[in-house]
């Protein structure tokens, strides 16, 4: 479907590659990667468009970004319904040491004035740097349009020396979030390995 005469010119080459693994992994259900591909393909084909004189290509050329368009817009709407149903899932894979990942870019998208409660799962919220780090999340949900009340960490315990230090850090915290009119519950479990964040929304009733 993005084929005709578009490969005559560089834009019009990134257009049908690009529009073409769209159509591929919108077959796959894959379809965060699909709506990337679509809209960086239907932007390709706009440039494609301004660039050309002929008004029977020019009709040919607006037909098919009006057809990407609405499946583009289409996969967003499911998706932004998958996200408020709460079965949207997204993988970000970091390379160790990789830099530039914070805790805005990787949850912006997920916060908002809907989300109420938000559950953590980390066995590893012990030592200082970790205590840090869990911190500025919670940091982020005050500063966030999103109304948090509650926040639920399920974390191990730490059996050596670093027990007092994992208490106190905690505590701290606690009264902090406090200080806000958050509320933060721990609990503390042996048998958790992986890190895992949820949230709750506030459904609205027409």
């Amino acid at each position: 479907m993005a084929r005709s005469g578009l490969g005559q010119d560089p834009d019009g080459t990134a257009a049908v590659a690009v529009l073409k693994r769209a159509v591929e992994l919108d077959s796959e259900s894959r379809y965060p990667q699909a709506l990337v591909c679509y809209q960086e393909g239907i932007d390709l084909l706009l440039q494609v468009l301004k660039g050309t004189k002929d008004d029977t290509k020019k009709c040919n050329l607006r037909k098919k970004i009006s057809d990407y368009m609405d499946r583009a817009e289409n996969i967003k709407k499911y998706l932004d319904q998958e996200k408020e149903d709460g079965k949207y899932h997204k993988q970000i894979k970091i390379e160790e040491n990789a830099t530039g990942f914070s805790y805005e870019s990787l949850f912006q998208e997920y916060l908002n004035e809907t989300v109420t409660e938000v559950w953590i799962e980390d066995p590893y919220i012990r030592h200082t740097h970790q205590l840090y780090n869990f911190l500025r999340f919670c940091e982020m949900l005050i500063k966030r349009p999103c109304k948090v009340k509650t926040i639920h960490l399920l974390t191990s315990l730490d059996e050596g020396g670093g027990k007092e230090q994992q208490s106190n850090g905690l505590r701290e915290i606690k009264e902090s979030l406090r200080s806000h009119g958050v509320l933060l519950e721990v609990d503390y479990s042996s048998s958790i390995h992986d890190r895992e964040i949820s949230c709750c929304r506030q459904r609205h009733v027409a």
